[in-house]
């Protein structure tokens, strides 16, 4: 039997260790008595409508449905975000964040090579890389969402379990999202010819497994350097969130470890690509609920050239649920709202500070227009771009940070803290 020299041994240790933080982390609190109403209440709804999508549209609606009320749960469990992920990292170095996206990321992008390499999908989907254009499009509109994402406090899925869990000033945040993205879409004419170049998708060139063995060589390399960076600037731990005690109950009641968070939301993604033929989204439905918002008051937005592209002209002549991505948008709402009820979490936070309001406002907004210009958001640009081999995930994933940067300096002037070394959690 032969064992590892010790200086490898050693260097193994503490790759695996977790990296160093100033202080250790605080210990979770009790989680809080289950809501009973707050649960009544969503649990009813989501039962109500997956019957209801399920008999009026057909199976394949209502699992996309039943797969977004369970990503809603996993988010908020495992408060899975990239907002506080990449402020933390950005603000004092503290990389954990990032490095449970790399996980999501890798797991995602197995997965993808899988289903998409072989063709799988069920009702006759046929799963599809989600490529998208490299252009000033997607450097503004990545920067600029990146933005938003600061001064709103939540990303794309953020919001959504944000919402769903009753925080007040995330339904602000959701309210200018919405009105951003159809915004941009009403105003597509202006933004349509931004000079840009084709998608570059590395499985047409390399192959499924090539594309695969890059992807996951790339985000081994930005593991080890986060935790350089973290080693080097020793940051404050990520705080502690209430949970439930003991196995059973943690899993229904408490805060779940951001692996096991991204482990599950890489899952319930292939299951979208699996289920529909493409990759979980977010933002698309924005458009579509304002533009039908237009409509009901008089509006044409079926003569805006947005709604004249490919695909697009279907989702707003169709039912709003019977559309990918509204069913796993509210979805994750609904699953949201379930899991804040059996936590004991669930509750409307009341009067929110004009400023943060204006920022919630403002952020939403930003964000809505920088995923109509960028092509996706943290959710279809950022993660299945990146899954799908495809380069524009990476150039937003970089761009976000720039606007992360940008978006930190800004959150000052709406009474928004950020991280700083010497506290005790960031």
């Amino acid at each position: 039997m032969t064992t590892a020299p010790p200086a490898e041994a050693a260097k193994t240790a503490a790759l695996l260790s977790p990296s160093p933080t100033s202080a250790p982390r605080p210990e979770a609190p009790a989680a809080p008595p289950v809501r009973r109403v707050p649960l009544a209440v969503s649990g009813l709804l989501g039962a109500a409508l997956t019957a209801y999508v399920w008999s009026a549209h057909g199976a394949k609606p209502g699992v996309l449905l039943l797969l977004g009320l369970a990503l809603g749960i996993a988010l908020f469990h495992s408060r899975f975000g990239f907002t506080s992920a990449w402020r933390q990292l950005v603000a004092v170095g503290n990389g954990t964040g990032l490095r449970a996206h790399t996980l999501l990321l890798g797991t995602t992008a197995t997965l993808f090579a899988l289903l998409i390499g072989t063709k799988t999908g069920l009702f006759g989907s046929v799963p599809a890389p989600s490529g998208g254009p490299l252009g000033f499009g997607l450097l503004i509109g990545s920067f600029v969402f990146a933005v938003g994402m600061q001064l709103g406090g939540a990303c794309a899925s953020g919001t959504l379990f944000a919402v769903g869990s009753g925080q007040t000033s995330i339904v602000l945040t959701l309210g200018g999202f919405i009105g951003g993205a159809t915004l941009a879409a009403w105003q597509f004419d202006l933004w349509k010819d931004l000079p840009s170049l084709e998608p570059v998708v590395m499985a047409d060139h390399i192959g499924w497994f090539g594309s695969w063995a890059v992807t996951i060589l790339v985000l081994a390399a930005i593991v080890l350097v986060s935790r350089r960076v973290q080693a080097r600037r020793n940051p404050p731990p990520i705080g502690a969130v209430p949970s439930a005690r003991g196995a059973a109950a943690r899993v229904l009641r408490g805060s779940w470890p951001l692996a096991v968070g991204a482990l599950a939301l890489a899952v319930l993604g292939a299951g979208v690509l699996l289920v529909s033929g493409g990759a979980w989204g977010v933002t698309s439905a924005f458009s579509l609920w304002g533009s039908e918002l237009v409509r009901a008051l008089g509006g044409h937005p079926e003569s805006w050239s947005w709604w004249q592209q490919p695909g697009n002209k279907e989702m707003l002549a169709g039912p709003v649920l019977a559309d990918k991505t509204s069913l796993t948008d509210i979805g994750i709402m609904i699953g949201a709202a379930v899991a804040a009820a059996l936590g004991g979490t669930w509750t409307l936070h009341r009067g929110v500070p004009w400023r943060t309001a204006t920022a919630a406002v403002l952020g939403g907004v930003l964000m809505g227009i920088g995923a109509r210009l960028a092509g996706g958001c943290n959710i279809g640009a950022y993660l299945a771009g990146i899954a799908s081999g495809s380069l524009h995930g990476w150039v937003w994933g970089g761009f976000a940070l720039l606007g992360t940067w940008a978006g930190l300096k800004l959150r000052p002037l709406f009474g928004l803290g950020n991280p700083k070394p010497g506290d005790g959690v960031c």
